[in-house]
C-alpha cells in the first residue's frame, strides 16, 4: 500500500519504522550510506551486523531492481556505527515520492545526522570514464516531481528549505582528500536526476549537458531534498558507469552498470571506510 493511502501522518509512520528497527539491534547509528546499483557489497563488510529486510520495516516499500538486495543493515565500519541500505526505491518503479523518500525520514528519527548517498550513473564529461568516481557538487531536478509537494509537517522541516548547500562543501573536501590518500581519481561534478526507466535520448543527453550537468541518474535528488529538508548533512557519490546517449555511439543496458560496479567494488568500498572514519 503506498503511504498516501494511508491516514496516519507520515512522521507517525516513520516512528512506528524507527522504533520496528530499534527493536532489532543495539547499535545506535549517527551516519547512514544508501548504496546504489551494484554497490550494496559494502554492507556485507559491516561487524556486529544486523539484517532487516525491507519487507519486515512497517511503511517501506519493496525493492524491485536487480542489484538492489532490498535490505537495512546495521552495525560497525572499524568502530563507526552505521546504518546502510543495500538498495534504495526508485519513482519509476511507480512508487509515489513519499515512498521512495521515506526511508530518509526513518533514518532521521533514528538518530542519523550526516547521509552518504551513491549511486551509478551516466557520464555527460567525456573526462569521467566508466569505473570513476564524481562527488557530487550539486544536482539538476528533472525528474517533473518533488518530495515535499504536499501538506508540510513542521516536525520534519520547514515550508520551504533552503538548497544553496544541499551536498556540504566541507565533506565534499573530506571525501577528495580521502580519495587523492588513496591515488584515486575524484572528480567534481553536477548530478541531474531524470525519471527513467528508459535511458535518455541523445537529445535530451544534450540538452543536459547544455544545463551544466556531469553526470545523469535516476536517483538520489528526492533523497537529498528530503535529507536537507530535515537538516542532515549530505555527501554524494557517483560511479561512472557508462558514456551516455551521444556521448558514446556504445547501446546502454543494466547488465553494464552492473559490471562496472563490481570492478571499483575494492575501491569504493576503501573509500567509504576512508571517509566513514574521518566523519566519526
Amino acid at each position: 500500500m503506498s503511504a498516501r493511502a494511508n491516514p496516519t501522518s507520515a512522521y507517525d509512520r516513520a516512528q512506528r519504522a524507527a522504533e520496528h528497527i530499534r527493536s532489532r539491534t543495539q547499535v545506535q547509528p549517527a551516519i547512514a550510506v544508501i548504496l546504489g546499483s551494484g554497490l550494496g557489497a559494502f554492507a556485507d563488510e559491516l561487524i556486529d551486523s544486523t539484517a532487516i529486510a525491507y519487507s519486515e520495516i512497517p511503511g517501506f516499500a519493496k525493492a524491485t531492481v536487480e542489484g538492489h538486495a532490498g535490505k537495512l543493515v546495521i552495525g560497525k565500519a572499524g568502530a563507526v556505527p552505521i546504518a546502510a541500505m543495500q538498495g534504495r526505491f526508485h519513482f519509476y518503479e511507480g512508487y509515489p515520492l513519499d515512498d521512495v523518500t521515506f526511508p530518509i525520514r526513518v533514518l532521521k528519527l533514528l538518530g542519523v545526522q550526516t547521509l552518504i548517498l551513491t549511486n551509478a550513473a551516466g557520464s555527460l564529461n567525456t573526462e569521467f570514464t566508466p569505473g570513476s568516481l564524481m562527488v557530487i557538487s550539486d544536482h539538476i531536478n528533472l525528474m517533473g516531481a518533488n518530495p515535499l509537494i504536499g501538506p508540510n509537517d513542521d516536525r520534519f522541516g520547514p515550508r520551504f528549505p533552503d538548497l544553496t548547500s544541499t551536498y556540504d562543501p566541507d565533506l565534499q573536501n573530506l571525501v577528495i582528500e580521502e580519495a587523492k590518500a588513496m591515488d584515486v581519481e575524484m572528480r567534481r561534478g553536477v548530478y541531474a536526476a531524470l525519471s527513467g526507466p528508459s535511458y535518455e535520448t541523445p537529445a535530451e543527453i544534450h540538452m543536459v549537458r547544455t544545463l551544466g550537468a556531469d553526470a545523469v541518474g535516476m536517483s538520489t535528488v528526492p533523497e537529498a531534498i528530503v535529507a536537507r529538508h530535515m537538516e542532515m548533512r549530505l555527501i554524494g557519490i557517483s560511479c561512472i558507469t557508462n558514456l551516455a546517449a551521444g556521448v558514446s555511439n556504445r547501446p546502454i543496458d543494466h547488465s553494464q552498470v552492473m559490471e562496472i560496479g563490481k570492478r571499483v567494488r575494492a575501491e569504493f568500498t576503501e573509500l567509504l571506510r576512508r571517509v566513514l572514519a574521518r566523519l566519526a
